[in-house]
């Protein structure tokens, strides 16, 4: 179904880029040793130096340089060896020091590109930079708004700032694009990237400019936007109030708007700031950041294959639909599990592409067989139970002799839900294995030709089903009767593909 254009998308072309601020995954802020715990009571996870008293120094979290150069290369990104931090001067009461450490004119990363799949095709969104901050402290307004307080536990957190090219042309793009560098920092263990706790925040800066136009419209800039639904309901809404602004003959101002979501709409926040507007100077307190070659080389060395990569794996070496790549690709966890999955059941797990032999047509089958099986049965009871992939019940060496079990005929896929249900019920070590499920419910597949080719015999012989089998001729419909006359006689135990070819094969000569 294809949805109607709206009347600004015909009539204007929005040019949108996004500001991604990730929360590093350390035990410690930026540049102190105070801790970075979520949800601690208020102004506990402080210092002198989180406060900005006089005579406190920064000193630099090592691991937040790591995990900077872990997400600049993954994106390939040009690494400076040499780069420098800047005290980025503004007065908000959440701004202890009255200033924020940042990277200006030397940020760690520079250029790269992040890519991720839209609607089936390749999309690559070019970057500008990666560049190291820290965090402010989180204002807490009264319901009533007479009053403000200050959590100063986030101050000074360490923050990978991602700053896109304006190259997204639409809000569903950005908000997959989002979706993309939150699937990327995850799987690089460098943020855990949750939104809600504000561990990934985004600003959009959005602007229009006539279909067909090169020259950029004014931007505007929508503040910290915290989910992937409101990323692409705020920026929808700028681009219909631009879309006003201008059909009316006006002008779109140059400003900082913050996005309501309770409302549904934007409010101006501030006049935009340009760079000079916050006085950057080099920040006298820390040298320059010196990367040697050797530890970039074992970061390098160290990452993992990104979600992109994964998911071309999935799709041309196993021969997944774009939709069950898609969804395994969706967690880490996941992707591990699935990779464990395939190794329990002999298949190649997560090598590098091109480093093996092609598989054949039947491991692919066995391939997407355990696909289906983790998407469907186990992801759906995971949700249904509110549990995530690490806290399953059923572990992915389980899950596989299950899935043999059903490629090799032992069970129906029928039969094989009901081991399954028992598998999952029971969990932990002490649970039965597929096998022992099977052999103690009785429900291991006859799969002896002979002795169904002998029970159906019997059933087509039979004098009560004379009548079913002259009618046959005309109405082919009625094998479905025969098979479960069979499969009544065998306990539902035949193998149901056996059955229906046996049984075409001994009604034709009765025709």
């Amino acid at each position: 179904m294809t949805t109607a254009a709206t009347p600004e998308a015909v009539e204007y072309e929005a040019v949108i880029g996004l500001e991604c601020h990730v929360q590093l995954r350390t035990a410690s802020k930026a540049f102190t040793a105070a801790a970075t715990e979520f949800g601690a009571p208020p102004n506990t996870l402080i210092d002198p130096y989180t406060l900005g008293l006089p005579g406190s120094l920064p000193v630099l979290n090592a691991r937040a340089v790591e995990l900077a150069l872990r997400l600049g290369l993954a994106c390939g990104c040009r690494i400076a060896l040499r780069s420098e931090f800047s005290r980025k001067n503004y007065f908000y009461p959440d701004l202890p020091k009255g200033y924020q450490i940042s990277q200006y004119d030397a940020p760690l990363c520079a250029g790269g590109a992040l890519q991720f799949m839209l609607h089936g095709e390749r999309r690559e969104v070019r970057l500008i930079r990666i560049h190291l901050e820290e965090d402010a402290g989180k204002n807490v307004h009264a319901a009533d708004g007479r009053a403000s307080l200050i959590d100063f536990n986030r101050a000074g957190v360490p923050l990978c700032e991602v700053v896109s090219e304006p190259d997204l042309r639409s809000a569903a793009e950005a908000a997959e694009y989002l979706r993309a560098v939150r699937r990327l920092v995850r799987f690089l263990g460098v943020s855990d990237g949750n939104m809600e706790e504000g561990s990934l925040r985004c600003d959009a800066n959005v602007s229009l400019r006539p279909r067909g136009a090169l020259a950029l419209g004014q931007r505007t800039e929508l503040k910290n936007i915290n989910s992937f639904k409101y990323v692409q309901k705020a920026i929808e809404h700028e681009i219909a109030r631009q879309a006003a602004i201008l059909r009316a003959g006006g002008q779109v101002a140059a400003e900082t708007r913050g996005w309501d979501a309770q409302r549904g709409t934007s409010r101006s926040q501030r006049s935009k700031e340009a760079a000079h507007d916050y006085r950057y100077f080099p920040e006298p307190d820390l040298p320059p950041l010196i990367i040697s070659p050797q530890w970039l080389a074992e970061i390098q060395g160290s990452l993992p294959r990104t979600p992109l990569q994964r998911y071309e794996r999935y799709r041309e070496r196993l021969g997944l639909s774009p939709y069950d790549a898609a969804v395994l690709t969706a967690e880490r966890e996941l992707c591990d599990y699935f990779d464990e999955l395939l190794t329990a059941l002999g298949l190649p797990g997560d090598e590098p592409a091109g480093g093996s032999r092609e598989l054949t047509a039947a491991e692919q089958a066995l391939a997407k067989l355990g696909s289906n099986w983790l998407a469907s049965e186990l992801l759906g009871a995971l949700h249904r139970d509110e549990r995530t992939i690490e806290h399953s019940p059923v572990s992915a060496p389980a899950l596989a002799e299950l899935v043999a079990a059903v490629a090799g005929g032992a069970v129906s896929g029928k039969q094989a839900k009901e081991v399954f249900q028992r598998m999952y019920a029971q969990g932990g070590r002490a649970a039965a294995s597929a096998r022992e499920i099977i052999d103690s419910l009785g429900l291991r597949q006859l799969t002896d030709e002979a002795a169904i080719e002998a029970v159906c015999q019997q059933v087509v012989a039979a004098p009560q089903h004379q009548g079913q089998v002259a009618r046959y001729a005309q109405n082919p419909k009625l094998l479905g009767f025969f098979v479960g006359q069979v499969l009544a006689r065998t306990g539902g135990r035949a193998k149901p593909e056996l059955v229906n070819d046996i049984l075409r094969r001994l009604l034709s000569r009765k025709v």
